[in-house]
């Protein structure tokens, strides 16, 4: 289609910034903070953007400001066109993380955290210390619109069922192994399946669920484990287990890391169990964003590096 300059021209391409805060926050005052611009002004853009498109866009609503089905239809065009215009002035900048300031909000588990946080945070200080984290817990119910929203950059977690203006790759593989406290369950590498039935089990689950993929092998075989405790938590896991005579299953990469560090053992899972993949999720906008592909290289390079376990 052939551009019309002069009708272009009428447009305040500013008023879809403005629209993109306020699809983001569904707040005037929030909308208005987040570009840096007063709260009248806000108003005023809104009132703009509602004679340009011919539509309320966002109305009252008990839980804030709601956005009419236009508003939510232009939410994915107005981002990518604003990302496109961005990538489009800084792609002649020559992207140095020795010198970039830039905050990234990545949302993942207490593992991958304890896994590549200590490693990643030693390199920001050491090659890009303008560079700064905000770590978050993965919510799964919500993740997919916090990353619409522009809330979180990247989020990391076993597997996402995105949408086609999502961006998924692959971060890292892992197998599943045991860990326990040898000197109180009596046990040494490898355990045999009677002996893994045997004692009770600590689950790690972020549904807070009585249930894991360890129960779906077994009853595959017609068998049932005793579950101890479940716990959402993958850091309070070793702890439990080096407390009491219980046995856990988790990712070996974790597992080995908590045996060298609080004295437990690891042994092969006596059930037959499938490698899980760990990926990164973001909104495709940022796929040619230098520092966010910098970022995600980064991570990639960082989980290579990490030993993997059997």
């Amino acid at each position: 289609m052939t551009i019309d300059h002069i009708d272009l021209s009428r447009i305040d391409l500013n008023l879809l910034v403005a629209l993109d805060a306020l699809l983001a926050e569904r707040s005037v005052t929030r909308a208005a903070s987040r570009i840096g611009i007063g709260q009248s002004a806000m108003s005023s853009a809104l009132a703009r953007l509602r004679l340009l498109f011919g539509d309320e866009l966002l109305t009252r609503a008990p839980e804030g400001m709601r956005p009419t089905p236009r508003a939510l239809a232009l939410a994915e065009p107005v981002r990518a066109l604003l990302r496109q215009v961005q990538v489009l002035v800084r792609r002649d900048e020559a992207f140095d993380p020795r010198t970039v300031v830039r905050t990234f909000t990545i949302s993942l588990p207490d593992s991958t955290e304890v896994l590549l946080g200590p490693r990643l945070l030693a390199y920001l200080r050491r090659e890009a210390p303008g560079v700064s984290l905000l770590l978050r817990s993965i919510d799964r119910a919500h993740i997919l619109q916090e990353i619409d929203a522009d809330r979180v950059d990247l989020a990391i977690d076993l597997s996402f069922h995105g949408q086609m203006h999502h961006t998924q790759r692959l971060l890292y593989r892992d197998s599943y192994v045991c860990l326990f406290n040898a000197e109180l369950v009596g046990l040494a590498p490898p355990i045999s399946l009677d002996d893994y039935l045997r004692f009770p089990h600590v689950l790690t689950s972020l549904r807070e669920t009585a249930h894991g993929v360890v129960d779906d092998a077994l009853a595959r075989l017609g068998l049932r484990r005793t579950l101890a405790v479940t716990s959402p938590r993958f850091l309070a896991v070793p702890f439990l287990v080096r407390s009491a005579p219980v046995l856990t299953t988790m990712h070996a990469r974790l597992a080995h890391l908590f045996a060298a560090t609080l004295g437990l053992t690891v042994s092969p899972a006596p059930v037959a169990l499938e490698d899980v993949a760990v990926a990164m999720l973001w909104h495709a906008s940022y796929d040619d964003d230098p520092a966010h592909r910098w970022l995600r290289d980064l991570l990639r390079h960082l989980a290579d590096e990490a030993p993997a376990f059997s």
